[in-house]
Parts: structure tokens; C-alpha cells; sequence
């Protein structure tokens, strides 16, 4: 691949969606633009990382450890900043992270290598910080509007955990519909990387086809975990959240 054309090509496809995002009222401004900027300087520095990294176990390690570092923080920020979602995400990725790479890792299904484990983490741990993300959003979203039902249960003695117990089940099962829907169509409507990236790599197609099998696996019982987890820890709120117009209109106030 010519470097520079990639980077042409690149930046004007992300400039063309970003001016077409912005004509129709979606009001990104240059978030895509400045998001792609940052993708393609850490990627250029995970190249030069990487090529450290694959020496040492202990530099996977280490370098797993910083991604959960930052999928924690990130998935905090887009979820509202506090202590107690802090706590929330940072134990919902890293358990699930550590739980689900340690069965493949223990059973041995995939190479041990710091290849196979960087990858599996890698793409685990993004995957993770998104339902964890979505599961915490779509958790406050029912719970504000469906706060009359809930505070009707809690007036007939329910607990606050009974009282949510519904909810909970539902943001896990809305954030893990687009992980679902990709899995379950992977080879017909989509190409997954993991699968590409092994071909490219030169590995036999079964093989290639197993390890992306692991992947997506991984991707699912990891999700589950994660989900359950913050649901857990954030799904009982002695104080529920406030309905979108009550909280805009105290914001107002303010």
C-alpha cells in the first residue's frame, strides 16, 4: 500500500462525512476529523510499540494493562463522570477482560504467544468498553423513564434492586444487539477483521476461520460479563435519575 495515497484517501473520505454530517444537522463539528487525526498517530506509535512488545510476555502485559487502563477512563467520560461509575466500569471491563482471556489462555485454544494474546485483548477490551458504555447508558435511560413504575414497586415494599431488576436484564440485551447481529451474520454481511488480518498474515483459512470463531466467542461471553457486572453495581441507585425534562429544566434553573 502507497502510505501517502492511503492518507489522502483517508482523510478526504472522513472530510467528506464530516461535511455531510454537519449539512444535515448532526452537529459533530470536526469530531470525526480530529478522531481519525488520533487514530492514525496511535496507530503510528503502536507500530514502533509493537515491534518492542512482541519480545516479552511481560510487555503484552503491561501493554493489556494500559488498554484497560484507558477503556475504564474512556467508558467513564461517555457514560457521565462519577466515583461510583468509575468503580463500576473499571471492575466490569477489568473482570471481564481478565476472566475471558484467562479461560482461552488456560485452555489453550489459541497460540500462548504474545501475538495471539495481544490480539485476543486487544479486541476484547474495545469491544468490552463499548457494551459497558452502552449497557451503563441504555441502564439510566429506562430507569428515567420508567421511574413511576419503579417508585410504585418501592411504595409496595420492593427493594431498589427488585424494583430495577427488569431493567437491568434490558440494557445488557440492547447493548449486546449490534455484537449479536454482527456474529450471527459474519461471512454474509460481514468480513471480520481477525479473519482478514490472519489471511493477510499467511495462515490457512481454517485457521484463520477458528481463531475469528474465538474472537467473536470471546467478544459475546465478555460482553455478557461486563454487562452484568456494571448492572449490578449501578442498577439499584438508591436515588433515581431525574426524567430527561426535569433534569434539563434544573439545569436551566441553575
Amino acid at each position: 500500500m502507497d502510505p501517502w495515497l492511503t492518507l489522502a484517501v483517508v482523510a478526504g473520505m472522513v472530510l467528506a462525512g464530516t461535511l455531510l454530517l454537519n449539512a444535515i444537522g448532526a452537529r459533530v463539528k470536526a469530531e470525526p476529523l480530529i478522531a481519525i487525526v488520533r487514530a492514525g498517530l496511535q496507530l503510528a506509535a503502536l507500530v514502533v510499540i509493537l515491534k518492542l512488545v512482541f519480545t516479552s510476555m511481560w510487555l503484552v502485559l503491561g501493554w493489556l494493562f494500559v488498554m484497560i487502563v484507558v477503556a475504564i477512563v474512556t467508558s467513564t467520560k461517555r457514560i457521565g463522570w462519577s466515583r461510583e461509575v468509575l468503580a463500576a466500569a473499571g471492575t466490569a471491563i477489568s473482570v471481564s477482560a481478565i476472566v475471558t482471556v484467562g479461560v482461552i489462555v488456560v485452555t489453550g485454544i489459541t497460540g500462548r504467544d504474545p501475538q495471539h494474546l495481544l490480539a485476543i485483548g486487544g479486541i476484547l477490551i474495545g469491544n468490552v468498553m463499548s457494551i459497558t458504555s452502552v449497557t451503563a447508558k441504555r441502564l439510566r435511560e429506562h430507569l428515567q423513564e420508567s421511574r413511576d413504575e419503579i417508585e410504585g414497586m418501592l411504595a409496595l415494599g420492593a427493594t431498589p434492586r427488585q424494583a430495577a431488576a427488569r431493567f437491568r436484564g434490558l440494557s445488557v440485551s440492547h447493548a449486546l444487539i449490534p455484537t449479536i447481529d454482527s456474529t450471527s451474520t459474519t461471512g454474509l454481511v460481514t468480513l471480520p477483521g481477525a479473519f482478514v488480518g490472519a489471511l493477510f498474515a499467511g495462515s490457512d483459512p481454517m485457521d484463520a476461520g477458528l481463531f475469528q470463531l474465538v474472537v467473536l466467542g470471546s467478544i459475546l461471553f465478555g460482553g455478557a460479563i461486563a454487562g452484568t457486572v456494571l448492572t449490578q453495581l449501578l442498577g439499584a441507585p438508591k436515588v433515581l435519575p431525574q426524567p430527561p425534562r426535569e433534569a434539563e429544566e434544573e439545569t436551566a434553573e441553575s
